[in-house]
């Protein structure tokens, strides 16, 4: 099993398996401890039970990442084909599932050029607003201040941003691009 990258295509697909094994390894050690305990001494109070709980915590950890990942939706076969020509100079960011303590934003497709970010969501369900002022918000909370955000549920529309923003003159800093792609990547699933 090859280790998919976040913000590469199919990074959500990939993950699932992987999140999946390693809670179901989690569990299964804490079982195991329980197990080992229980047989050892013939009953539930002893020291291992009390190490079996405390594995929990993380296998517990692990389940409500494994459920966040298995209700991400990465971005479609569809359209990554109408998406990918249209890339041109600038760097993609696939997948992207990003959780606010009131909703969750599924991104299919980002990129980053100077202070501008485009984003196109194929969830019907994601609050456009909210997403682009949850961005703004830990981008803020990141040092990146002034950039603007647009985020669109129209792969036409966004198609047609992204062909505009490929025809304005680069006149960005690279690394800082980097950096803004870097909080992304850290505050997203």
């Amino acid at each position: 099993m090859t280790k998919a990258m976040k913000g590469s295509f199919g990074y959500l697909k990939a993950k699932r398996l992987a999140v999946l094994i390693r809670t179901i390894i989690f569990f299964a050690i804490s079982l195991a401890l329980f197990a080992a305990g229980y047989i050892t001494t013939g009953k539930k109070e002893n020291l291992l039970t009390i190490v079996a709980v405390l594995g929990c915590l993380p296998a517990c950890k692990s389940m409500v990442n494994t459920i966040m990942v298995f209700r991400a939706k990465g971005c479609s076969d569809q359209a990554k084909a109408a998406i990918e020509p249209l890339e041109g100079r600038l760097i993609g960011m696939y997948d992207m599932y990003f959780t606010s303590y009131q909703k969750n934003f599924a991104i299919s497709h980002m990129v980053v050029e100077g202070n501008i970010i485009l984003g196109y969501t194929e969830s019907e369900s994601c609050d456009l607003r909210a997403c682009q002022e949850h961005l703004q918000s830990m981008l803020s909370q990141g040092g990146f201040k002034n950039m603007t955000i647009t985020i669109s549920d129209q792969l036409s529309k966004y198609c047609k941003q992204l062909e505009n923003l490929n025809q304005m003159s680069p006149d960005n800093n690279p690394q800082k691009d980097d950096e803004v792609r870097v909080v992304l990547y850290d505050i997203s699933l």
